[in-house]
């Protein structure tokens, strides 16, 4: 095999093993076939680009084909949205196309196949056909209208379509094998009656067909050769190739389905079920609030359609599940923001500075690069004056080791601009510093060329002259999930993980060049991130949205969480070592202080894990876990886990393990009553007081 084909992703090779076949190439047809019943998110990008780049690279047509079959949660909002979408990742597409175009061509071969005796109407309750159907150990048992004539069939299939029939008192269903291993393959359904409007059809049809049915039908109308689907429809194959043998003519390209890994990806959720709770229930503000994962989440916020293509070409297209790191589509968007995006300053929590010797009537324009990632770029113009703003963190009034920005008697370049020196601060009565009051170098201007600008500094701020700069509205946005899989975990909502934190809005100030910005702008304020301008900005009013930071904050933040996980538990050795009493005290407060700080949910559940092994220091460790987090419970550990805690802790040496385990057990009345006895058993021999008080106060 040569380089150039082992490249090629395992569709790609099939792709390539059907020409070499003599499949005939221009009879090569994909689609991307999306349900309009919500916003297309991240996981669809990887879809979209596979169908679309198939077609790209082999010059075929790619159909778009809403697949709409469910007037109940369909509207024509998420049909304008989805277009509008592909448009903006770059795709455009051959034909648009719905399946309920083909309503009556489907209806039609449902008439058929009852005339062929391959399909039923059945008048069972849905919770009856359920108990019918078996289970995956269990084979199905036939119904009791599984045999119902051809001519009653027909009868009734024409009065469900007619609207003679409530919701829910028939059903069509394929008859194929109610004893099959695939539990899909007995008697699956393929209409049910709805009275519904439907966007495109009205109220023309009272039936609509189930997607199973309805999809694979699609792609032979519109002779889809190679019809591409998520691993989840890896057992629907069998009944996609079911309805195709219905109705096959061999004069004709037969789709074939294939099955790629979809996107998982981490701290968010890709359910659009879910998704639509959280615009439902107004945790966040619409489908394209910039923390959502959608694709028009992820514009409005200030990604790119190269970033979001270059991230699913990197992940690649793959037969096995994986969760990727958001970290890595971050990336993607980092890098190609610093290749386009302005630099331009801002200050987003200012303090006042005042160059005590600069002229308090003069301004200069001082010129500034545009992006030295770009040539063409070209440079501005921006203001300095004797009055600015610059971070509040870029000044300590005394300054550690190492603080390689503003300090009273310390010097610093002004970006663009001259070296300061710090020299004195104006306080509030809280004693809260107002004002820092610096000098200048009349000789250092940037660019100048003297000997003074070629001076080395500790540090080079960014900063917004006072008198020039512009008042924006900031809104910086996080993670909206603290967990890394926050809808996976078992007996949990996961709107428990919901970050807090993920949106601050806060005041700040940038150069009057970005007030002609329009909606969509992006740019990196230096050493902070990239922004974008929202489309709620308004003449006299700029709204800036965080896009990203300029490094991986929840890596660094993820890092540190384990280090101190790590480090606390070596504090837990100084603990239990330690004889004087008040020393322990304080070496117990700073180790719950930083049980507490800890977010991270599967983190922090893990190392509760790790420690339930027969050691005295990491039983306490995880004890102490249960007894103070309010990330983890006990209801959130496996009970066979939980159970060997319990029991290990009460029999461990030290008497703070028993202390806390008691403490636990009785704050865990799920539990409590198996260790009733073992209680029992230690109260009868247990020789320390504190221990023994505990014990008396239980009911045991």
């Amino acid at each position: 095999m040569s380089t150039e084909e082992k490249s090629l992703h395992f569709i790609e090779q099939i792709i390539e093993e059907n020409l070499a076949s003599g499949f005939p190439q221009d009879q090569l047809r994909f689609r991307f076939p999306p349900e309009p019943n919500g916003y297309l998110h991240i996981g669809h990008a990887k879809s979209i680009c596979l169908n679309f780049g198939l077609g790209l690279k082999y010059n075929a047509p790619v159909n778009l084909r809403f697949d709409d079959t469910n007037p109940a949660k369909e509207e024509q909002e998420y049909v304008d949205a989805i277009k509008e979408d592909l448009l903006w990742l770059g795709f455009n597409w051959s034909e648009e196309l719905y399946s309920s175009d083909y309503f009556q061509q489907l209806y039609d071969w449902a008439i058929a196949m009852i005339k062929n005796g391959k399909a039923y109407v059945d008048s069972q309750s849905s919770e009856d056909m359920a108990t019918q159907k078996g289970t995956p150990t269990q084979p199905g048992v036939d119904g009791p209208y599984r045999n119902r004539s051809i001519e009653e069939n027909l009868t009734l299939f024409e009065g469900m379509k007619n609207g003679d029939f409530p919701e829910g008192t028939h059903v069509l269903r394929a008859k194929i094998d109610m004893k099959s291993t695939n539990m899909l393959m007995r008697d699956p359904l393929m209409y049910r009656i709805l009275h519904r409007h439907h966007h495109r059809t009205g109220n023309q049809w009272n039936i609509y067909p189930m997607y199973d049915y309805a999809h694979g039908e699609s792609d032979y109308i519109e002779q889809i050769s190679h019809s591409i689907c998520t691993l989840e429809f890896v057992m629907h194959r069998e009944l996609y190739n079911w309805f195709l043998d219905q109705i096959y003519d061999e004069n004709k390209v037969r789709p074939h389905q294939y099955e790629f890994a979809r996107l998982n990806l981490n701290y968010t959720v890709m359910s659009k079920r879910k998704l639509l709770q959280l615009v439902q229930e107004n945790i966040v503000n619409g489908w394209d609030d910039p923390r959502m994962p959608t694709i028009s989440g992820l514009r409005r916020r200030g990604y790119t359609p190269n970033s979001i293509r270059k991230f699913c070409d990197i992940i690649g297209v793959a037969k096995r599940e994986n969760v990727i790191d958001v970290s890595l589509l971050e990336f993607c968007l980092r890098e190609d923001l610093n290749k386009t995006a302005p630099r331009v300053m801002a200050v987003l929590d200012p303090i006042k500075v005042v160059i005590t010797n600069y002229p308090a009537d003069k301004v200069e324009w001082l010129e500034a690069e545009n992006n030295q990632e770009d040539e063409s770029a070209g440079f501005r113009e921006v203001p300095f004056s004797a009055e600015l703003y610059i971070e509040r963190e870029d000044f300590l009034e005394v300054a550690p080791p190492k603080f390689f920005r503003l300090s009273i008697g310390n010097e610093v370049r002004l970006k663009n601009g001259y070296i300061i020196k710090g020299e004195s601060v104006i306080k509030d009565a809280e004693g809260n510093i107002t004002e820092i009051h610096v000098t200048y170098d009349e000789d250092s201007r940037s660019g100048s060329g003297s000997e003074a600008s070629q001076r080395k500094v500790a540090g080079t701020l960014h900063w917004v002259s006072l008198k020039h700069a512009v008042e924006a509205e900031v809104r910086m946005y996080d993670r909206l999930f603290t967990d890394e899989a926050p809808d996976s975990h078992k007996g949990k909502n996961f709107l428990e993980f919901m970050n807090s934190n993920s949106l601050e809005i806060i005041k700040g100030f940038v150069e009057p060049s970005l007030v002609t910005a329009d909606a969509g702008d992006k740019f990196q304020f230096q050493r902070l991130g990239y922004f974008n301008v929202d489309k709620d900005s308004k003449e006299g009013k700029i709204v800036f949205n965080k896009t990203v930071g300029l490094k991986d904050a929840w890596e660094e933040k993820g890092k540190k969480e384990a280090n101190l996980l790590m480090n606390t538990q070596k504090e837990i050795n100084k603990y239990v070592k330690e004889k004087d009493a008040d020393n322990a005290n304080l070496l117990l407060k700073s180790i719950v202080d930083n049980i507490i700080s800890i977010d991270n949910f599967s983190l922090i559940n893990q190392t509760v894990v790790k420690n339930v092994k027969n050691d005295n220091n990491s039983l306490l460790f995880a004890n102490l876990i249960l007894a103070n987090s309010n990330k983890v419970q006990t209801k959130d550990i496996e009970l066979e886990v939980l159970t060997k805690l319990y029991s290990m802790s009460l029999k461990s040496q030290l008497a703070a393990v028993r202390i806390l385990a008691i403490q636990n057990l009785e704050n865990d009345s799920s539990n409590f009553e198996e260790f009733k006895t073992q209680l029992s058993e230690l109260k009868s021999k247990e020789k320390n007081e504190n221990v023994l008080s505990l014990l008396n106060d239980l009911n045991i």
